[in-house]
């Protein structure tokens, strides 16, 4: 089975993020960069299907020159390969442009049965990606998977809702988005640190994924910060004293508040 796993690079969720002051997108120059954590998980489901079943696994990235820091953690993991669409044209694309050009990134890799993709990245938040990409590329999507199976050309998976447990279905090929919950990904040994420098990485700009440049960037997103400031300090609490009336007193500073 051949498997495509998504990754990106964020910035440090332990590190300050901040906007750009010149065109408000995230400042990723100014915090230290890592592969996102959701990602890690989604390597190391990827390279258990392969464990079991055998067959190849494909890292793809969106990213500036630096996210190739992502990539070779992911290849030193023990995935195989890497394609890297990078592009300056890219700065600034928003989920559905992000998404149509993954789709285009996916369709690099000749004959993929799975892709694997965490549930949403830690710096955009917005959860929508991994069913975007399935609808450009036309295939079933079964997300939030906290575990996951292959078994004759059927991939399966569980998560958990708030009605109960759900389990889901599809054929391949497919999509499948995963959780926090799905795994504990592997520590790269000496070994796979070493191996994972001699591991194809294809860079692909645009024109080489066939994407038209007008279809993303800043430029043209379908959303965009108009303006940002920093969120403002914590003011002092109101202090309560008890004269025999403490309880009179929060009583009207809640009702003044409007919470009850």
């Amino acid at each position: 089975m051949n498997i495509v796993v998504l990754v990106k690079q964020v910035p440090d969720t332990y590190s300050e993020r901040t906007l750009a002051d010149s065109d408000h997108t995230l400042d990723r120059a100014s915090t230290e960069a890592v592969i996102d954590e959701i990602n890690e998980r989604s390597v190391e489901a990827a390279l258990q299907l392969k464990e079991a079943d055998g067959g190849e696994v494909t890292v793809v990235c969106m990213g500036p020159d630096r996210a190739t820091d992502a990539i070779r953690k992911a290849l030193s993991m023990g995935a195989d390969k890497a394609v890297h669409l990078s592009d300056e044209a890219l700065h600034g694309s928003d989920a559905v442009q992000t998404a149509k050009a993954l789709a285009k990134a996916i369709g690099t890799v000749e004959g993929y049965d799975l892709v694997i993709t965490g549930n949403e990245a830690s710096d955009g938040r917005t959860g929508a990606v991994p069913a975007m990409i399935a609808d450009v590329l036309g295939l079933p999507v079964l997300t939030h998977a906290q575990e996951l199976a292959y078994s004759d050309g059927t991939v399966s998976v569980t998560r958990a809702t708030d009605d109960g447990v759900t389990k889901l279905t599809a054929e391949l090929p497919a999509l499948v988005s995963v959780g926090e919950k799905l795994n504990d990904p592997r520590y790269p040994s000496f070994k796979g640190i070493m191996a994972a420098k001699k591991k194809p990485v294809e860079t692909v700009t645009l024109a080489d994924a066939g994407i038209d440049p007008s279809s993303v960037g800043l430029a043209n997103a379908y959303t965009t910060v108009t303006d940002s400031a920093p969120k403002p300090p914590k003011s002092a609490g109101e202090k309560v004293e008890d004269e025999g009336d403490g309880g009179s007193k929060i009583a009207q500073y809640l009702i003044s508040q409007k919470i009850v």
